[in-house]
């Protein structure tokens, strides 16, 4: 099953409709409002500026399992996403990463490797994952990892669309 076939509704309700990025590479990033991480919402977006007319989209997906940094409701977490550092990639509903309750996008994600070979549970916010335009994950970065670090560019431009 291609990451393109999971069902999870957009930020603000109604489907965020994964299967329109199908033929497109798309970046999953787990966030958080209230973490020490959060800036990279900068780099985030400056990726979706520059990514976004070659196939591209940064994918936002707020989580609150680690130590209740995203306690907002979808209203405060747009706002403060648009507000504080614009913006203007996709964001889906708020949901668990890890545990019973895992959504299953995530379920398709975290058996794939970082660079380290690490796989299974989420470890922070801001945990990425590079999926290929087929829906396959072609990447996995630690939360730690700079958006517009050079790993993440080049895997990026490696998996943009012919």
């Amino acid at each position: 099953m291609s990451v393109f076939d999971v069902e999870i509704d957009g930020l603000r309700g109604g489907s965020a409709d994964l299967a329109q990025y199908q033929g497109k590479a798309v970046l999953v990033v787990n966030v958080a409002s209230k973490c020490g991480l959060t800036p990279q919402y900068s780099g985030l977006e400056r990726l979706q500026e520059r990514f976004a007319g070659r196939g591209f989209t940064v994918l936002g997906v707020p989580c609150n399992q680690f130590m209740g940094q995203e306690p907002g409701t979808a209203d405060e977490i747009a706002e403060f996403c648009s507000a504080t550092y614009g913006v203007t990639f996709p964001m889906t509903e708020k949901v668990e990463v890890n545990g019973d309750g895992r959504h299953p996008l995530y379920q398709g994600l975290v058996g794939v490797p970082d660079a380290e070979g690490y796989t299974g549970d989420i470890r922070w916010n801001f945990e990425k994952f590079l999926v290929g335009p087929d829906g396959a994950v072609a990447a996995r970065f630690a939360p730690q990892a700079e958006p517009e670090s050079t790993e993440v560019t080049d895997a990026i431009e490696k998996n943009l669309p012919a």
